[in-house]
């Protein structure tokens, strides 16, 4: 349940309601805002709720507690009415403004992966992306320069003053991308490894957390629980497409996943419209889409030669493709009322 306390609670009462929540079998979670405090309740008891809600609204100081009957507590709205914002540096994901990420799929070298960082900057990018470490479903296919990528990661974040976000696919090798990532991102046949959502929780990093490609929402949303509960509760969800009967793009980008996760939960939502199509062609156009819906900003991969890439070339927009593609998104942001 969400007790949420009246704005005038002392911190001697608000102590007090978190005592009894604690021995009621409770685990608490208060969040210790600027108007009023509010305790998360959980793990005690479903068939005892009713009657300790009643009993926690009794107490002096409690404005009313809420029932939260979904199977995410943390990630649901009725726990965090408003938004919740990632800050990652100077960039804020969450608020008004509409963020680019962009960078190539794979760090292939410190050639390709520099121009690119130089390019995306100058255009207007604020996240550099860029993948040290690279599932594959074919054993045959590039797997990443691993820590080698991440030292050239660290290296463009150095010169071009971009925060980075990279991939951790494994619990063995979180420490060592932590080293080096600014976000961490947990990639879509990772959504649902439980022990490495676990153990990303137990970390102070920002996190975007991946829709599997055969994913419900409800299924994404209890995904990010397991981060939320563990403690990180700087989690960003991203839209990268769904698996359905259609073969001409790679995947069918749902757009109205954010609108779903609107209604649902107060976590960012980025759109990856390179995934989500496969088709570079399509992914200007899905960008200013993203924007259009209300995402909180898109993914995409921008690549020096695309034709020469050692990963999904062919998802990956060429540089002067991202520099046309910067003004047009802009615009479309200042339509809806908000910037980049």
């Amino acid at each position: 349940m969400i007790v949420i306390m009246q704005a005038d609670a002392s911190k001697e009462q608000i102590g007090e309601v978190e005592g009894a929540l604690q021995e009621w079998g409770y685990e608490i979670h208060p969040i210790y805002g600027v108007e009023r405090t509010v305790i998360a309740a959980v793990g005690a008891p479903t068939q005892d709720e009713a009657r300790v809600a009643e009993q926690v609204e009794s107490l002096p100081s409690v404005e009313r507690a809420v029932l939260i009957l979904k199977p995410y507590r943390f990630a649901s709205k009725e726990f965090r009415p408003e938004k919740s914002q990632v800050k990652v540096g100077d960039v804020v994901i969450g608020d008004n403004s509409f963020v680019m990420m962009a960078g190539p799929c794979t760090v292939e070298s410190e050639e390709q992966l520099m121009t690119a960082a130089r390019a995306v900057k100058a255009a207007g990018a604020t996240v550099l992306r860029g993948g040290a470490y690279k599932p594959s479903t074919s054993p045959y296919s590039f797997q990443g320069m691993g820590e080698e990528g991440l030292k050239l990661l660290a290296q463009a974040r150095a010169e071009t003053g971009l925060p980075v976000i990279t991939e951790v696919m494994h619990v063995g090798n979180i420490d060592l991308v932590c080293e080096y990532a600014d976000i961490l991102q947990i990639g879509t046949r990772n959504m649902q490894n439980y022990d490495l959502l676990i153990e990303i929780g137990k970390v102070k990093k920002p996190v975007m957390l991946k829709r599997g490609m055969s994913a419900k929402i409800e299924e994404w949303l209890q995904a990010a629980e397991y981060i939320i509960k563990g403690g990180n509760d700087a989690v960003m969800l991203c839209e990268r497409g769904v698996r359905t009967s259609e073969t001409y793009t790679r995947n069918t980008l749902d757009l109205s996943a954010v609108l779903a996760v609107r209604e649902l939960s107060h976590l960012p939502v980025i759109i990856d419209p390179s995934q989500g199509t496969g088709r570079s062609s399509m992914v200007p156009a899905m960008c200013k889409a993203a924007a259009a819906v209300g995402a909180d900003g898109v993914l995409v991969e921008v690549h020096p030669n695309p034709e020469k890439a050692l990963k999904d070339g062919a998802q990956s927009i060429t540089i002067p493709a991202f520099e046309k593609l910067m003004p047009e998104l802009r615009a479309v942001v200042e339509a809806v009322g908000r910037y980049m």
